[in-house]
């Protein structure tokens, strides 16, 4: 395969300038973004992304999760598409960047590549992948996770959200239910532009993170039962104190986690204490215990000390425990070939760039089960994501789409 020439550049302004514009949609309450999957903002917001690319001679196919497909067409009829893309709805408090950048780099690629009227052998389709974020309706990546065969179609059409309203039936009250069958298309491969959402790239310099393998994830809910009673005149010898177990709990995960260091993390960021009363002594808590790392048998350990080490602290305590694992999915690794043609379209244009691992799910994380899959990431600042503070340079997001375009068309096979 040909690689494209390093003096072919994305125009930097007009990537710019269409995420500003599309920022203007679902605006959030401190400068970020509100654009909840199957809202009408999700929907105004997928209106602006399928003008702009009708404008640059897209055509369009929506399957009946909402996945938008915006083709353009390539030389050979029987060459299978080289997908790109992300997703265009956002969390509660979100961002600009998160996801947006992967879609409307894609279309920018292709919008160049009709500047430079560079032809490609393969079709090239741009995709926004319907409720990656999974805010809305739990879980996240559902409708690429539907596409690639992880969930079936009838179950997330029956995810609720908070007010009881069922993904399917929002989905068709948009009007972007389509009629293409879920998951029929199929890909020579699939490259996906994200910002980091952590901090490694910004604070090493680093222009470009070579995506080669997404972390596991395990939920492990925990719920340690005691006694309730009050917190002034309860001798502490006669305490059974759920709360206290839980710190213990929590120290022990700490501890867990750093003793895979550098790539395992763990911690619980979703607690429920009863009855959440200054002066009882909890007498339950609930509580989810995330641990991730690239490597399964790194989770599995994790688990397994967690439940034993839980298990007798608890008992030391005179406490009651129960883990229930209500969420997970194996690490990814991502085709060797893709993954290649990002580090060396990084060279090529002379961007830094260093070999890193995703620390949150993506929709290639899902695709990469039926399709050759790899991830560019560029640089956020102080690495915050999933807030409305987030922030990245027009210099990193051009850069990232540079070497998205790079990958891509080398991928999709210059036509001379």
């Amino acid at each position: 395969m040909a690689a494209p020439a390093a003096n072919m550049k994305i125009n930097a302004d007009r990537l710019w300038d269409s995420l500003r514009e599309m920022a203007g949609i679902g605006p959030g309450v401190a400068g970020g973004n509100n654009r909840q999957t199957v809202t009408d903002e999700d929907g105004e917001g997928r209106h602006l992304f399928r003008k702009w690319c009708e404008d640059a001679g897209l055509t369009m196919g929506v399957d009946t999760m909402g996945n938008m497909f915006m083709t353009r067409p390539g030389t050979d009829p029987d060459a299978l598409p080289v997908y790109v893309g992300s997703h265009l709805d956002t969390q509660p408090t979100g961002g600009k960047y998160d996801g947006v950048l992967g879609v409307l780099g894609g279309l920018e690629l292709v919008r160049t590549l009709n500047d430079l009227g560079v032809k490609t052998r393969h079709p090239i389709v741009v995709t926004n992948w319907t409720n990656e974020e999974g805010t809305r309706f739990a879980p996240a990546m559902l409708a690429s996770g539907v596409f690639a065969g992880i969930h079936e179609q009838d179950w997330a059409y029956e995810r609720t959200d908070a007010k009881g309203r069922k993904f399917g039936d929002e989905l068709a009250r948009i009007g972007w239910k389509g009629k293409e069958q879920v998951g029929a298309r199929k890909m020579h491969a699939f490259f996906e532009l994200h910002i980091e959402q952590g901090p490694i790239l910004e604070a090493e310099g680093r222009d470009i993170g070579v995506v080669t393998h997404g972390q596991g994830l395990s939920w492990t809910q925990v719920t340690i039962t005691g006694k309730e009673a009050h917190t002034g005149s309860t001798p502490m010898p006669m305490r059974r104190n759920a709360g206290l177990g839980m710190a213990k709990v929590l120290q022990l995960v700490d501890e867990i986690a750093w003793s895979h260091k550098p790539d395992a993390v763990g911690a619980a960021g979703h607690i429920d204490v009863h009855p959440n009363s200054r002066n009882v002594i909890p007498g339950k808590v609930v509580f989810t215990v995330d641990f991730r790392s690239p490597n399964l048998a790194v989770i599995e350990d994790m688990e397994k000390r967690l439940k034993e080490g839980a298990r007798k602290i608890c008992d030391e305590m005179e406490l009651g425990i129960e883990f229930e694992k209500v969420g997970g999915f194996d690490p990814v690794e991502f085709d060797e070939t893709c993954v290649t043609a990002i580090r060396n379209a990084a060279e090529r244009l002379g961007y830094s760039h260093r070999n890193i691992i995703s620390g949150a799910g993506h929709d290639a994380c899902w695709i990469n089960r039926v399709a050759p899959t790899a991830m560019v990431m560029c640089p956020c600042v102080d690495g915050l994501s999933h807030n409305e503070a987030e922030e990245i340079t027009r210099e990193w997001a051009a850069a990232g789409a540079e070497v998205l375009m790079h990958a891509v068309v080398e991928t999709a096979e210059i036509v001379e």
